[in-house]
């Protein structure tokens, strides 16, 4: 500390930092939704009123709020995160999110920085940090803020008003931010699912198997056989991670593609249920409404006319 600069508790540092990543998001905002930033990885959320459950698509990354609340819901567990706690996501989950507080005054202001699970693991060949021996672990996690952790994702985003700065000093602040993370008590978590063969590893390359093959039938022993485990195995660490069956998880990865496909106009609904693998479009649309709330053609429709058509996008926030 230099001399003549008053010591600042740990309290107001949070608040004062906090205050200025709002200041920035809301700028960079101005509407509700979600806004790409010049850095490809990062994305601000702002939402000015509570919202409903959204079927969305978690990717691996940092959820961050500067102002409000939300609340993710997987698997009859109920995920919130604030101003006081941060969420983590190490592996894709199809999730129902929900902005819980926010008003006009005071939106909701989120940064959410995807991160790759290949640079986890090529920081932890870098460093000595051991590899995790954890066991299987839910693929979401929601702890309190640390003061080092919003100072670095503060100084990632104060980079975005100096773009020149961006391509030599992003890298390295979202080297440190993963390395804040991976001493974090989510570490193990994220280790875990960073390190070659260990049983999130697995999961993470089914889950990428069927994202390619989601539109085809699932056989386990074929899946389990992609990723060298037996099917009783895939079935226990994959339930364990995603709080889901395969099968359940890619009905997930049809329906919202389906969702997708639909808010585009690309095509009708039988259409879309054929694309994304149904063989029976009375079944898509039961499975549909199961899922979204509503028939196909109406919940289309509801989006469009609230102008949440970006809800279908997969990012978090």
């Amino acid at each position: 500390m230099k001399p003549g600069f008053p010591a600042i508790e740990p309290s107001a540092r949070l608040e004062r930092d906090r205050a200025e990543l709002a200041a920035i998001i809301g700028r960079s905002t101005g509407t509700d939704g979600h806004h790409p930033t010049a850095l490809p990885a990062l994305n601000f959320f702002r939402a000015g009123t509570p919202g409903t459950q959204v079927c969305t698509m978690y990717e691996p990354g940092l959820a961050l709020v500067a102002q409000g609340a939300k609340q993710v819901l997987l698997g009859g567990e109920t995920y919130r995160y604030d101003q006081a706690n941060y969420l983590v996501t190490s592996i894709d989950l199809p999730v129902s999110s929900q902005v819980v507080d926010a008003s006009p005054e005071r939106p909701y202001l989120c940064a959410m920085l995807r991160f790759d699970v290949r640079a986890i693991a090529e920081l932890l060949a870098d460093t000595d940090l051991p590899a995790s021996s954890a066991a299987t672990a839910r693929g979401i996690a929601v702890s309190p803020l640390s003061e080092e952790l919003l100072d670095t994702v503060l100084r990632l985003v104060r980079l975005l008003d100096t773009p020149g700065d961006l391509p030599v000093l992003a890298p390295l602040i979202e080297r440190e931010l993963l390395y804040r993370l991976l001493t974090s008590e989510q570490g193990p978590r994220l280790r875990h699912v960073a390190t070659v063969g260990s049983r999130s590893h697995q999961i993470s390359h089914a889950i990428d198997w069927l994202k390619n093959h989601y539109h085809e039938p699932l056989r386990i022993d074929v899946l389990a056989g992609a990723v060298n485990m037996s099917s009783s195995s895939l079935h226990h660490h994959f339930r364990a991670i995603t709080a889901m069956s395969p099968l359940q998880y890619q009905k997930q990865l049809r329906l919202q593609e389906a969702r997708r496909l639909l808010l585009a106009g690309q095509c009708d609904v039988a259409s879309a249920a054929h694309r994304v693998g149904y063989e029976s479009p009375s079944q898509f649309s039961r499975e549909y409404s199961r899922l979204f709330g509503s028939p196909p053609l109406r919940d289309v429709e509801q989006l469009r006319r609230a102008g949440r058509a970006g809800e279908a996008v997969s990012l978090a926030g």
